[in-house]
């Protein structure tokens, strides 16, 4: 007997529903054998698809790019709360979990008419345990933390669906990255960029202002086919259908490949810099934690970068204005700063300024004079809040593609420094 199918919703930035969406059918042809897997239509922030439970755990496990893996419940039309209980009250929650453990519900909407989407929430939460305890005599616990289980519910103008998220905490906590900086950039974020860079293991990548080192981490693991999940628990491990034989299968596949590149010798030609030698140590213990082997790792300002490889490749680099570069003589890293506002400015509000001061512009003058120079043949991509940082580096991007890092819309800039004949901006601009 053919085991069921269900279907299945994977939220992600938005900006990479295409690529996370070619991720998905390489994750159903390489672990699945193509089997139980059917790739669905991408919408804006995700992508639908159908398989089995192993599909839906293969997601969970190997998604570089994924959100979340939400299990589809049910769908239906509204037309206020009493539709959206009614549609909860009905379904068979009992099947997937039971009234000893505790749940959260959450609920997003797009041009929902409904006045509060708080009392939707608590419409949704109210439906579920009115359902359990009728059957059993008791309820689910709330909790908002860290509950057993999550319920999503997604309303547009006039529909409702319903979820259960098998992924627990989000997928872009891997479980290796305990230190951070300013402006830190997400995981799934990050091995998006990657994939759309078009760069491949075997190619160079340098990150001149690597952090704690995120875009060299998610490389590293792709090279070493590092399943992202392979070190944390998921969501599903809770749920009272999920298959535990494939789950077991696909574990320890992961796992042994794993250790098979923690004790391997390839010379992975991963490289980063970055001007802060704190950064630099939080690099390296960001890199032990997710079991990787040692990489090039140099304390460097960037404007005074050079080529570490022979080969021209891909340079990446997510540049927050002030804080990594350290031109503006402010304060030590960390530091709050008055704002003037009547409020304190911390380290990841350094991202969310789009206008950059004098120390900035002069910055990215001498970044983009040294790409120019130096990085013949390379590829250069660049994420930026500020769309005017082509004409600060004075060059020309060929291509810029929208991304969103949380709600703040980026471009990432893509240039191309071709040898001898370098297109760069007119000096007159």
């Amino acid at each position: 007997m053919a085991p069921p199918l269900f279907d299945w919703f994977v939220p992600c930035p938005r900006g990479l529903e295409a690529p996370l969406a070619a991720e998905l059918a390489e994750i159903g042809a390489r672990h699945l054998g193509g089997a139980a897997f059917k790739a669905g239509a991408h919408v804006p922030g995700g992508v639908h698809f159908r398989g089995g439970w192993a599909a839906g755990m293969a997601a969970n496990l190997h998604s570089r790019i994924a959100s979340r893996v939400l299990l589809k419940i049910a769908h239906g039309p509204y037309r206020n709360e009493n539709d959206i209980y009614e549609l909860a009250y009905q379904q068979q929650w009992e099947q997937w979990f039971t009234p000893n453990q505790t749940m959260r519900v959450d609920i997003t909407a797009i041009k929902s008419p409904l006045r509060s989407l708080e009392f939707a929430t608590l419409r949704v939460k109210d439906a579920v345990c009115d359902r359990l305890r009728e059957l059993s005599g008791s309820r689910p616990s709330i909790d908002t933390a860290q509950p057993d289980v999550r319920v999503f519910a997604f309303l547009t103008i006039n529909e409702c669906t319903l979820y259960l998220d098998t992924s627990g905490e989000p997928l872009f906590k891997r479980g290796w990255r305990l230190d951070k900086g300013a402006a830190p950039l997400r995981e799934n974020l990050a091995a998006g960029i990657l994939r759309l860079t078009g760069w491949t293991p075997g190619t160079p990548l340098y990150d001149p202002m690597c952090g704690s080192g995120t875009f060299l981490a998610e490389a590293a693991q792709v090279a070493l086919d590092i399943a992202p999940g392979v070190e944390r628990r998921f969501g599903f491990e809770k749920l009272k259908q999920y298959d535990v034989n494939a789950w077991q299968k696909l574990k320890v596949a992961a796992v042994d490949a794993k250790r098979a590149a923690r004790a391997s010798r390839a010379d992975l030609q991963i490289f980063g810099s970055d001007i802060s030698g704190d950064m630099l140590e939080k690099a390296r213990a960001n890199l032990d934690r997710a079991g990787l082997p040692d990489l090039s790792l140099k304390q460097l300002d960037a404007r005074n970068m050079v080529p570490p490889a022979d080969a021209p490749g891909i340079l990446v680099a997510n540049p927050p204005y002030g804080e990594r570069i350290e031109v503006r003589g402010r304060g030590p890293r960390g530091e709050l700063r008055d704002t003037g506002r009547g409020r304190r400015e911390d380290d990841d509000d350094a991202f969310t300024r789009a206008q950059p001061d004098p120390a900035d512009a002069e910055f990215f003058v001498s970044f983009g004079n040294a790409l120019k120079q130096r990085f013949p043949g390379w590829r250069a991509y660049v994420l930026t809040s500020d769309r005017k940082l082509p004409g600060l580096m004075r060059l020309r991007e060929s291509t810029k593609t929208p991304l969103f890092n949380g709600a703040l819309e980026c471009r990432l800039f893509r240039f191309d420094l071709v040898a001898g004949s370098v297109r760069n901006r007119p000096t007159s601009e």
